[in-house]
């Protein structure tokens, strides 16, 4: 069995680079970081870090392994939290990764709904892309996920998902241009967002028959409705990102189709810690409210 005192030195080399490094990070002397590695690699039967001039680097094994590490080291804190809080040791903590325009929308509400229920309990937030979330979920750097899947890409496997709301998918154009559809605008140039969101685009467009013109990309949702109304350009946006904040001189057109799916996501199976099982139930009440 794999000892959880190497994985987390292991952990430690890769977040930092170097042996110095994970030897100050974790308060350790430099040759114990060094025994602890030399005692993994002896455990595992894998070399884990190989020499390169004065330093070292991990070896593909060696970063395999520490990437599970970290899940593995997440999920131990994760648990240690959880138990805390059912023991009474602690008031308890919950922490939510979401997306900016989920920010922007039904989280504060459900935030502070969740406060004033549970003013002792901990509430901490991080923005987030759903890739983004979803690694920090896994390891357990985050108890709650807010993501969004678009029909035409791939779900996150291993994860329990509550959904929240469907948003539709918006062509948006300056105020004064005209054309409903995307192959409309399959000469214009294009703005995009995250890689999700551009992958989604691509699709789009390609289904109606072109490859669009991506001149700008951008995660701000503001700044692409400002490319857009300044005439640089045409882009889709979701609902929420439309919900959040409206540019006044940019048009939007719903387009046909099942729409932006948007779920809160939490790693494991039920029953979940009595604070994130709260926090789901206010963002589902919150999702409700979303007019978009």
């Amino acid at each position: 069995m794999l000892d959880v005192t190497r994985l987390r030195v292991l952990a430690a080399v890769a977040r930092c680079g170097s042996v110095t490094g994970a030897a100050r990070a974790l308060g350790y002397a430099q040759a114990s970081v060094s025994h602890h590695i030399a005692r993994l690699e002896a455990e595992t039967g894998s070399q884990l870090v190989q020499r390169v001039g004065r330093g070292i680097r991990l070896t593909e094994a060696g970063r395999m392994l520490a990437q599970r590490a970290e899940e593995i080291l997440g999920r131990l804190d994760a648990a240690e939290a959880d138990l805390a809080s059912y023991t009474g040791l602690r008031a308890g903590r919950v922490r939510l990764a979401a997306f900016p325009s989920a920010l922007g929308t039904f989280v504060p509400q459900a935030a502070a709904a969740f406060v004033a229920e549970h003013p002792d309990v901990e509430l901490r937030f991080t923005e987030a892309e759903p890739p983004d979330a979803v690694r920090l979920l896994r390891a357990g750097e985050v108890d709650v996920a807010v993501l969004f899947t678009y029909p035409d890409t791939s779900d996150d496997t291993g994860l329990r998902r509550i959904r929240l709301l469907i948003e539709p998918i918006y062509l948006v154009t300056p105020l004064d241009m005209a054309g409903d559809r995307l192959s409309d605008h399959a000469a214009r140039r294009w703005i995009t967002g995250c890689e999700r969101c551009r992958a989604h685009l691509v699709h789009s467009c390609a289904e109606a028959g072109f490859r669009p013109d991506i001149a700008f990309t951008t995660d701000d949702y503001m700044a692409v409705q400002a490319l857009v109304a300044a005439g640089l350009g045409v882009t889709t946006l979701p609902g929420l990102a439309l919900a959040a904040q409206r540019h006044t001189r940019v048009r939007a057109v719903r387009l046909p189709g099942p729409g932006r799916r948007v779920d809160a996501a939490v790693y494991g199976q039920p029953p979940d810690p009595p604070a994130t099982a709260t926090l789901l139930t206010h963002l589902a009440r919150a999702a409700e409210q979303v007019r978009t």
